[in-house]
């Protein structure tokens, strides 16, 4: 009888929400994810749709303003709102976060030697000479020119991209078994930018590392992700393998980012700009959430919320009502689980 391993990261109708003193703001409404062992998942959106939110949230990063729900398991163990000391056990670890703005996350009175040997010795137990050989090798590994030089540094001695490759080899040190790239590339040139990516593509592999890829750049997605999940306001309104996203988005709100991508092999055509702007938490809209932003949007968007239901092939779902009516669509009733229900918060 062969045994079913557990995934191994499930996130189950998380939700956020801020203390903003009168009251709670919710900012994420019930997000699920499943990360297999060795499978790289992008999340796209516009800023303020969450997706950085989720995983600060699954690691306990958001502070004490912040109050979470649901569940995140790792390995099938709970691990959402578990204590400090069992978090920084965590943390580095099993699961390590390469964060986009490295200024902020790197010690400036510290030299970079000293940042990454406290990583290595307190996830793999390294000091001395072993910590320091290991230190120089993740930063020849990340693309760090004159590596043994550079542990003798200071952050502020450094340019924004070759701090970014520090957090990189930071991330690494602990061999995590997944890897959270909250825009990983920010500060990089196109040429290195690519290094880096092509390397946390093949430690992936070669690991059987499971990668988060947090991305503005729907290119950069295309080509490091297995399967893409699409935010807006706090929830994931559309998800599939990359493939069939990019050939056949169907939410109105992906094809809108779709849309306004430059089409290098195809004919010049005027790009088309998503009107309007992300409403903030604490002022959404009724319903649907993109509703004011859609061209399709009915009077039946501004009453009820829709949930992700089948969008014409396997493992794509979509939250639209109109997903029938759009481009490509085929009528196909939804059965009672899918059907979308109003959210009261």
């Amino acid at each position: 009888m062969s045994v079913v391993s557990e995934p191994l990261l499930t996130i189950k109708n998380l939700t956020v929400e801020f203390d903003q003193g009168a009251h709670f703001v919710r900012a994420l409404h019930g997000v699920d994810f499943v990360i297999e062992r060795g499978q790289s998942i992008g999340i796209v959106g516009e800023s303020g749709c969450g997706k950085s939110i989720t995983w600060l949230a699954a690691l306990g990063l958001l502070g004490s303003k912040a109050r979470t729900g649901g569940s995140v398991r790792l390995d099938g163990q709970e691990i959402l709102n578990c204590s400090d000391r069992a978090l920084a056990h965590l943390r580095g670890s099993r699961i390590a976060m390469i964060f986009q703005d490295p200024a902020s996350s790197l010690n400036p009175v510290h030299r970079i030697g000293r940042q990454i040997g406290e990583a290595l010795r307190l996830h793999r137990g390294l000091t001395g000479a072993a910590a320091k050989a290991e230190a120089t090798r993740l930063l020849d590994r990340v693309g760090m020119s004159n590596p043994a030089q550079r542990l003798n540094e200071y952050p502020h001695e450094l340019s924004g991209g070759m701090n970014q490759r520090v957090m990189i080899a930071m991330a690494l040190a602990g061999e995590p078994d997944l890897l959270i790239a909250d825009e990983p590339t920010t500060a990089l040139d196109a040429t290195i930018q690519a290094q880096i990516l092509e390397l946390l593509n093949n430690l992936r592999r070669e690991n059987d590392m499971g990668l988060v890829l947090i991305s503005h750049d729907l290119g950069v997605v295309a080509d490091m992700a297995e399967r893409v999940a699409v935010m807006y306001c706090g929830r994931v309104v559309e998800e599939s393998q990359v493939d069939r996203l990019f050939d056949a988005p169907r939410h109105p709100y992906t094809r809108g980012l779709m849309a306004a991508l430059p089409d290098i092999d195809g004919p010049k055509r005027r790009l088309k700009a998503i009107p309007g702007m992300v409403p903030p938490p604490r002022n959404l809209p009724t319903g649907c959430t993109f509703a004011p932003r859609c061209d399709h949007a009915t009077e039946a968007c501004a009453s009820r919320v829709p949930g992700l239901r089948p969008a014409g092939a396997p493992r794509h779902r979509a939250a639209c009502f109109h997903l029938e009516d759009l481009p490509g669509g085929s009528r196909q009733p939804a059965s009672p689980a899918q059907q979308p229900v109003q959210e009261t918060v």
